[in-house]
């Protein structure tokens, strides 16, 4: 009994900080009124590794943890979806690659463009985007050493992830989360973003229903 009351006072702790690294623009639900698609783009990383690697190796292997951030995105999306009927639906990011890739824009320019100008190349209401930094490759998974020192008092760090979410008409930052990366947050990519996103589920401004529809009722 004291271990299940343990675990859900953790759990309890855990959520109350991640709402407290949550934006939320006052803005939010006039700006958002008519949005229907959202388009989620490729993290911009940046990697602090302990290891020696060429420039090179170390661009392509930040491409590939900012497209694993975005592939995670769709999958919690695409499952929360199923459980909740949500006001906005998310573009595939296949189609979202195949558009991009026809204005020639890629993981190396796509942070010169608005998200005024994404939102309408892309043919969406906003974007979802973020950066991410690290000291470890968090696709291949977190360090798999134990240590009950480290894991309660988070002493093993492995960077910082932000996610936020931006209006594609006026640009304007609506929703903001941010998270430090650590043993306690996730063993890898998909397992944080699931994690995170599960702890923020009561501060996710599209879980609630429309001022719009709350009139209709």
């Amino acid at each position: 009994m004291k271990r299940i009351l343990f675990l859900i006072t953790l759990i309890s702790s855990f959520a109350v900080v991640a709402q407290k690294n949550i934006y939320e623009s006052p803005s939010f639900d006039a700006l958002s009124a008519d949005h229907n698609v959202l388009a989620i783009i490729p993290f911009l990383t940046n990697l602090d590794l302990n290891e020696k690697i060429s420039k090179s190796e170390q661009k392509r292997l930040e491409e590939n943890e900012g497209y694993a951030v975005q592939n995670a995105l769709e999958t919690y999306f695409s499952k929360r979806s199923k459980k909740k009927n949500l006001p906005v639906t998310f573009q595939n990011i296949e189609n979202t690659a195949a558009i991009l890739a026809k204005e020639n824009i890629s993981y190396e320019n796509i942070d010169v463009y608005t998200t005024k100008e994404l939102s309408e190349i892309l043919g969406v209401d906003g974007i979802i985007s973020g950066t991410l930094d690290l000291n470890i490759l968090l696709s291949n998974g977190i360090p798999t050493e134990f240590s009950f020192t480290d894991y309660f008092s988070g002493g093993a760090n492995y960077g910082r992830i932000g996610i936020k979410i931006s209006d594609g008409d006026s640009g304007k930052l609506l929703w903001k989360y941010e998270k430090e990366i650590n043993k306690k947050t996730g063993k890898n990519t998909t397992d944080l973003i699931d994690r995170m996103m599960k702890l923020a589920i009561r501060k996710f401004p599209y879980e609630r229903e429309r001022k719009r529809d709350r009139n209709k009722n």
